[in-house]
């Protein structure tokens, strides 16, 4: 019998969801590793093992500390607490330290997971361009269903999906998203809640909430930053 595959990352789904299809590009490029970094602190929280010192935020946001024993299933998620772990450092701060690099390790396990292929071809003959188009659809096509279920349907959302809208919200992406959510006024603003931390049932506990709507309105303080410098 056929092992089941271990369970995506709120990171990899987050990478699926940003990554057109057809041309490989990624949306929200310029911020992508505030977000990706973003992504492993709140499936840190969810976890139960980072949390947020609760004192007035500094230019940084607020400190993150690590919290909980034992070693984590995955390197990615080890790796990122273990930073945490080395001091209390504000969100923003390791919105860099932990995102910084991670789109390379994160394609290469939606390859190895069979979720999205590699292209490379020569443009005018002389251009090598590499396409990322999706290999099995089926696990992104469940995750954009429960994205709109969300967004336009009015559903709850579980505690993962509802980080994963969040952090598009956050980043600026979810309107770019092909194919997107019918966006509207409500979609606009059902994401907004999801970021700003109203999860309804999906929270699992006021700490967990309170450390995830720290760490996606750092993000949303970075991103804009990046974007006001670049224009």
């Amino acid at each position: 019998m056929t092992p089941e595959p271990p369970a995506t990352l709120i990171i990899e789904d987050l990478m699926l969801l940003m990554l057109d299809d057809a041309t490989g590009a990624v949306a929200g490029a310029g911020t992508l590793h505030y977000t990706l970094g973003g992504a492993l602190l709140v499936e840190l929280a969810l976890r139960g093992r980072i949390e947020t010192d609760g004192g007035r935020a500094g230019l940084n946001g607020p400190k993150v500390l690590a919290i909980g024993d034992g070693p984590l299933p995955d390197p990615l998620l080890q790796s990122a607490y273990d930073k945490v772990a080395e001091r209390p450092q504000g969100v923003q701060t390791l919105l860099l330290a932990i995102g910084g690099g991670l789109w390379k390790p994160v394609i290469d396990r939606l390859v190895e997971r069979g979720l999205i292929r590699r292209e490379s071809r020569r443009v005018l003959g002389v251009f090598r361009t590499t396409r990322l188009p999706a290999e099995d659809t089926g696990h992104e096509a469940e995750l954009r269903q429960k994205v709109r279920a969300v967004l336009e349907d009015g559903e709850s959302p579980d505690a993962r999906t509802a980080a994963v809208i969040a952090l598009l919200s956050s980043s600026g992406t979810l309107p770019t998203l092909h194919p997107v959510p019918k966006w509207s006024t409500k979609v606009y603003l059902r994401a907004k809640e999801l970021e700003n931390g109203n999860w309804g049932a999906a929270a699992v506990n006021t700490a967990v909430t309170r450390t995830a709507a720290a760490i996606t309105a750092s993000s949303v303080a970075v991103s804009l930053s990046v974007i006001t410098t670049v224009t």
